[in-house]
């Protein structure tokens, strides 16, 4: 167990809490010391709660020398991106079109199950406008970076939760994901992120975006977003889309391995184009399934690229959101996302039901896929972290996010579960991911893959939060 509070996993810090080696109040502010030394250089957070976080921590010392602690996570330090509703403050959602004198009476249902289960909210993560691309940068908080290397992108939208985690600034980020959100920057930053299946985890208001909008915890380790996800997953009669509550322990599922198990490989799932330095740290993680006792086979799911289906959906999400904006406001924000709202408003509605048919199709090949899989293994990006502050790599070629992004949002189509874990880092030192795919309502079985992943290769943080 590392002995520096801000290095803790959430598991830990409960222990030490229980075992009365170490308090919540020690903890947080320890925490809020890295923050400052840290998060200049970054940019990660856009509010801090200080002393809210202080006196919550005092009051749950107290609970923990009372020997009641009041749930799951009481006493650990998590920060709540920018798109998520906290009562009593107002929300950025990285644009210039929000007023601070817009204060939420009411928590979104994840913030709310968290501080429910004695969580304490740091402050807010940083976030594109509205969440639309998977980049760092917002009009209204400016360009978030890498920690791994200043100069490159974090990966979005839930960018300054992927950096905060990374660097030891809180142990849990809140994280939503349309196209990758959670699971490009996790991927980037070198920290694990879960997309859980569609509905798993409640969300109010719905998405802009629709369907594609899941919500899910990212994390250090396996068994800290296990033990997120089942605080995170209960109910809430606000979501209409919800999933009925699970029984499932989260947590209890984790031991066990793979051996046994029949894996898919899918090293391009069959169109895309992959940097060969990640290609080969992905190939070897998949081989270490193999070490561990499964059967892995390469095989692709079997559908074409579906990078129009997606556009048609995110562009028609875009118009959608733009719908709320004021018009003296618009010419405010990023105008990427006026670009993409616009072509939006052309998509015919026979072309938006043609692709939505095109996505139930893609659902029903994935379902049978995992009739004979247990999970899918592929990269989690296919390029490591480009320049910061750019919606595509420099002379790419590339026009928007999602044309870099080829194996995160064909798993929002889909709505299935789908997790990144660091697998290795290119001779650059940015880190590479491997993404784990199961079957729908099947996180156990991906919690349970990416914890035999995580043994054979533990959490390393970048370089500058080791000084």
């Amino acid at each position: 167990m590392p002995t520096d509070p801000c290095f803790m996993a959430a598991t830990e810090l409960l222990a030490a809490y229980r075992s009365r080696t170490l308090s919540p109040v020690e903890a947080v502010q320890a925490v809020f010391a890295r923050i400052r030394a840290l998060d200049p250089k970054i940019n990660g957070f856009c509010a801090f709660w200080e002393d809210e976080a202080m006196a919550a921590a005092r009051a749950s010392a107290a609970r923990w020398t009372s020997g009641e602690p009041a749930g799951a996570l009481d006493g650990v330090p998590v920060s709540i991106k920018d798109l998520m509703l906290v009562a009593g403050k107002p929300m950025g959602r990285g644009s210039l079109t929000s007023s601070p004198q817009d204060i939420a009476t009411e928590d979104a249902p994840a913030v709310a199950r968290l501080r429910e289960a004695g969580a304490i909210f740091l402050g807010r993560t940083t976030t594109p406008e509205f969440g639309w691309k998977g980049c760092g940068d917002s009009p209204l908080t400016g360009i978030t970076r890498n920690p791994w290397d200043l100069t490159r992108n974090p990966g979005g939208s839930s960018s300054g939760a992927a950096t905060a985690v990374a660097t030891g600034m809180g142990p849990l980020a809140t994280g939503s994901d349309g196209g990758g959100s959670i699971r490009m920057p996790a991927g980037f930053c070198g920290i694990y992120g879960l997309k859980a299946t569609y509905g798993r985890v409640p969300a109010y208001p719905a998405s802009s975006y629709g369907t594609l909008s899941h919500t899910g915890p990212m994390t250090r380790t396996v068994g800290d977003a296990a033990l997120m996800l089942g605080v995170m997953a209960q109910p809430d009669p606000r979501d209409w889309q919800a999933l009925p509550p699970s029984a499932t322990d989260w947590p209890a599922t984790l031991p066990g391995g793979v051996a046994g198990w029949r894996i898919a490989y899918s090293p391009r799932l069959g169109y895309a184009r992959v940097d060969p330095e990640i290609a080969d740290l992905v190939r070897r993680a998949a081989q270490r399934f193999a070490e561990l006792g499964a059967v892995v086979e390469e095989a692709d799911p079997g559908f074409a690229d579906p990078i129009d289906i997606f556009r048609i959906h995110w562009y028609a999400g875009a118009a959608n959101l733009m719908r709320r904006i004021p018009a003296d406001k618009q010419a405010v924000m990023d105008p990427g996302l006026r670009e993409i709202a616009a072509e939006g408003t052309k998509i015919g509605l026979l072309d938006y039901m043609a692709a939505m048919g095109e996505r139930e199709a893609m659902g029903q090949r994935m379902n049978q896929f995992f009739g004979t899989y247990r999970v899918l293994l592929t990269p989690t990006l296919p390029l490591p972290a480009f320049e910061a502050g750019e919606e595509v790599p420099k002379g790419s070629g590339m026009r928007r996010w999602f044309e870099w992004t080829p194996f995160s949002f064909p798993f929002n189509l889909t709505r299935h579960p789908a997790a990144t874990i660091p697998c290795g880092t290119t001779r650059a030192g940015l880190p590479a991911g491997l993404q784990i795919v199961g079957a729908s309502f099947d996180e156990a079985s991906v919690l349970r893959a990416s914890r035999a992943y995580e043994e054979t290769r533990p959490f390393v943080p970048p370089p500058m939060a080791r000084a």
